[in-house]
């Protein structure tokens, strides 16, 4: 039987009811969106929904559906909703950090995990939540990736921003650039390769080994060690690893030429050593369309790309488009990994 896919609303404060409406109005979100789906249901909140959507000029019907759901009824579309919260619409201001939006978005997200992790949903795509908001709820984790791997009881998970013409993966993620030499090591490439070859294997390459391309960490590969020692001590040494592991990774590529062979085709994927070496060329080309996949997690956890947007939130002016792109992306993955398993 197929199986929905869930949509975490993400900060009512912010944005993300706002683009799932147009997504839903777009029609990226009916239950033939994409083949092999039952439809969507968002985890939210009912009357921050019907806010977002006053916001772009509609007043949905409300009605009971299966169980605890709830529909919002559009002119030409309906929306699925598991009502996981009931704030109070003059305590939840646009663009307000609060403690009891934090709480919301944690149950938003814990109970689309768990939902995933019994075999119940396809997949979940979140929408951005506010970092500050879910630490003052009590939240010990920095962001949905942490507390996902956490729930799912995964080590190792890896971030890759995608889109249709580039995919890159990271090896170390938000910190300070004076920390990233030290933080990169042969063990914690090694480990990248394998969750990415795993993924896109599963999800992106079923058919074919995925060729991953692997950059060096200073400019022109270290040049012979004239510009750091990093590459031949710390990334040759992962690369020889990975092969021997039979994955079809290449490198040290020096960052300021290969991302132009990426996009002929040569590679499926690219690992990056740093945050800005990697999204600074997928924003380039995908800063509307980009979407944000854990790699390394049991379950399909796919993202937008961008963050709450409070100065946009209640304006009715944000894009949907790399929603909509998560979305396509998970019913995609969804798709690839039962031709995997069939």
């Amino acid at each position: 039987m197929d199986k929905p896919f869930i949509i975490t609303m993400g900060d009512p404060a912010g944005i993300g009811p706002e683009i799932i409406i147009q997504a839903l109005l777009a029609g990226a979100l009916g239950a033939g969106a994409g083949s092999n789906t039952a439809g969507f249901v968002v985890a939210g909140d009912v009357a921050v929904l019907c806010r977002a959507a006053a916001v772009l000029g509609y007043k949905p019907g409300v009605a009971a559906s299966t169980g605890a759901e709830m529909v919002l009824e559009f002119p030409q579309h309906n929306l699925r909703v598991m009502p996981l919260s009931q704030l109070n619409l003059e305590q939840t201001p646009f663009g307000h950090i609060s403690a009891a939006n934090g709480r919301a978005m944690l149950d938003y997200i814990e109970w689309a995990c768990a939902r995933c992790r019994a075999g119940e949903a396809a997949g979940m795509i979140t929408a951005p939540i506010q970092k500050e908001a879910i630490h003052a709820a009590g939240c010990a984790f920095p962001g949905h990736t942490e507390l996902l791997a956490q729930r799912c009881g995964v080590e190792k998970v890896v971030m890759m921003l995608a889109g249709p013409r580039l995919k890159v993966c990271l090896v170390t993620t938000h910190l300070a650039l004076r920390e990233v030499p030290t933080a990169v090591t042969t063990a914690e490439i090694v480990a990248t390769l394998k969750v990415t070859h795993a993924a896109l294997q599963r999800y992106f390459c079923p058919t074919a080994a995925p060729r991953i391309a692997v950059l060096a960490l200073n400019p022109h590969a270290g040049e012979g060690g004239l510009f750091g020692d990093e590459e031949e001590r710390i990334i040759v040494p992962a690369l020889e690893q990975a092969q021997m592991l039979g994955i079809q990774a290449s490198g040290p590529h020096s960052a300021d030429t290969l991302f132009h062979f990426a996009l002929q085709g040569a590679y499926d994927a690219v690992v990056c050593m740093y945050h800005d070496q990697g999204l600074i060329p997928l924003k380039l080309l995908h800063f509307d369309d980009g979407v944000n996949v854990t790699l390394g997690l049991p379950i399909i956890r796919t993202s937008v790309d961008h963050g709450t947007a409070y100065d946009l939130a209640g304006s009715g002016k944000a894009s949907a488009q790399s929603l909509i792109a998560a979305v396509n992306m998970a019913v995609q993955m969804s798709s690839s990994d039962r031709k995997v398993h069939a």
